[in-house]
């Protein structure tokens, strides 16, 4: 009698295990794929971004350690991401970026964007 009862319970929640992998939300795909397109322009093909930014190092690097995306009352799409960048010969420093997804005419384009270098000077 247990064990028919302990193995009925693993069939009935077998199903329930199932169910409870849901894809991610709209705004999280649309987040994570800008984040990855964007960093991936960003580190290889700068040009495309030339008439956003004044940057004068040669080479960067970054690693992207946390991403968060939030969807906002006016259906945009807000990002925030935290890591570390390394540009040039310079040492490696920390950052936050964040942005702010919104559809124009079928395409998600960035109309807002923030970023911080996480300098501190604790002397």
């Amino acid at each position: 009698m247990r064990g028919e009862s302990w193995a009925r319970l693993c069939r009935s929640a077998r199903p329930a295990l199932f169910r409870m992998v849901e894809p991610p939300p709209l705004w999280e795909l649309i987040g994570t794929g800008f984040v990855r397109h964007y960093y991936h322009l960003f580190e290889n093909d700068r040009a495309k971004l030339a008439d956003l930014y004044n940057l004068d190092f040669k080479k960067i690097e970054h690693t992207i350690t946390a991403q968060d995306h939030q969807p906002t009352p006016d259906n945009c799409v807000l990002s925030m991401v935290v890591g570390q960048l390394k540009a040039d010969n310079d040492q490696i420093m920390g950052f936050h970026q964040i942005f702010l997804l919104r559809e124009i005419n079928t395409s998600w384009v960035c109309t807002n964007e923030m970023f911080r270098l996480a300098l501190h000077n604790f002397a």
